[in-house]
């Protein structure tokens, strides 16, 4: 069993941007996307037009924070083997009835890739007053090249 991290979310966030389940890099450095390969960072960085991406994991937060986005998982924990969404089994989801009551100001929710979508919406649905956007997944198991992703993410932003 896994467990995905704790919501980076504030008062002020009103973009929340949801993966499915950190990847083993990730779970192991305890920091979203923090696979090498993944371009997470470089897509929100080159989409602020920031090109310098900070090495620590705490200023990449600030840095969201700072741009109102927020991070988190749609699902609380999970069986899977490898870092793969297709190999997950037997899930728990986050709890979002909560999380979006206590941040009111959240309107947008970004999905990084359709399988985070898919279990949100199955449990959820689609809730009044937010829109969603379903993008491209940022892993490197998503062979879209950088440029393609570049252009489909920064159309949220």
């Amino acid at each position: 069993m896994i467990t995905s991290f704790d919501p980076f979310v504030n008062s002020q966030t009103e973009i929340l941007i949801l993966g499915t389940m950190p990847g083993i890099v990730s779970l192991e450095k305890q920091e979203y996307y923090a696979h090498p390969r993944n371009h997470f960072w470089k897509i929100i960085y080159a989409s602020f037009n920031t090109l310098s991406i900070p090495e620590h994991f705490q200023e990449k937060i600030k840095f969201l924070q700072s741009n109102k986005i927020g991070l988190w998982d749609v699902l609380e924990n999970c069986e899977r083997r490898g870092s793969l969404d297709i190999h997950i089994k037997n899930v728990k989801v986050n709890d979002f009835e909560t999380l979006l009551e206590k941040y009111p100001n959240i309107n947008t929710i970004i999905f990084n890739g359709k399988e985070s979508h898919r279990y949100f919406y199955k449990n959820f649905g689609q809730k009044e007053g937010i829109t969603y956007h379903v993008m491209p997944s940022t892993s490197p198991a998503n062979t879209m090249s950088f440029e393609n992703k570049l252009k489909i993410w920064s159309a949220c932003f």
